[in-house]
């Protein structure tokens, strides 16, 4: 089995989603072959020398558990968590991956997408992502001390929720051309990706689009879950306690 998760933001004061993630790995994500986190497990990542941060080393440390159980754990990165590093990688156990990857399952080409690329009406974003995937600006901001670049990071956030409320659901959404795009490029017949909260299947031109659910334990009703692919190939998607949707 492979199991796909994606948006959960983890963060110290959640601490119900924190659980909600540990029971996950430990009981759900054991039994799988695969497991592919496709960005935004953390709520941001100001980079590798946080990871001993005690709760920081808490997840690294289920992860860990998972990938020395025989787990292959793959990363690819969001837009908050994009600063993770080799040494993360390393200390979890797991392989990064390029921001574009193809698996292939039962004769099937699967691309895999965190899908903030892919969200290109939002003008505004997509410089700002430009920007901050550039090697040398990444270079220059993981040379500040730690606590200046967390600093700067809330600041983001706090821009970033403020950006929101002035932006529709569509400006935030992944675009058709982009994922037309993508297909196109990678020659694939299925996709599966999150960022933008808003789980669903879509089917256009014969091709599949899987959308993951971000994880929110705390709300009526719970929001959550994850995508699996079995062994016998079949795709199914399930809510946060493992039910089918």
């Amino acid at each position: 089995m492979i199991l796909f998760i994606s948006d959960l933001h983890l963060q110290a004061d959640r601490p119900a989603l924190t659980e909600a993630f540990l029971r996950f790995v430990d009981e759900r994500a054991r039994t799988a072959r695969q497991l592919y986190l496709l960005g935004d497990l953390f709520e941001y990542w100001a980079g590798d020398d946080d990871a001993n941060d005690a709760f920081n080393a808490r997840i690294v440390a289920a992860l860990r558990r998972l990938s020395d159980a025989g787990v292959d754990v793959f990363w690819i990165a969001g837009n908050r968590d994009f600063l993770v590093g080799d040494q993360f990688a390393a200390a979890a156990g797991l392989t990064l991956l390029p921001e574009t990857w193809v698996i292939e399952d039962h004769g099937r080409r699967i691309v895999l997408v965190h899908g903030d690329a892919q969200c290109t009406d939002d003008v505004k974003y997509m410089a700002f992502r430009a920007q901050v995937r550039q090697p040398d600006w990444q270079q220059q901001f993981l040379a500040m001390p730690l606590a200046q670049r967390k600093q700067i990071i809330a600041g983001l956030r706090d821009n970033s929720r403020k950006d929101q409320g002035d932006k529709s659901y569509e400006i935030m959404d992944v675009t058709p051309q982009a994922i037309a795009d993508v297909f196109a490029q990678t020659d694939a017949s299925i996709m599966i990706h999150g960022h933008t909260h808003r789980p669903a299947l879509h089917a256009v031109d014969g091709r599949l689009r899987y959308v993951l659910p971000d994880w929110e334990p705390e709300s009526t009703p719970q929001r959550g879950g994850w995508i699996a692919i079995g062994d016998d190939g079949a795709i199914t998607r399930h809510a946060l306690d493992g039910s089918p949707m």
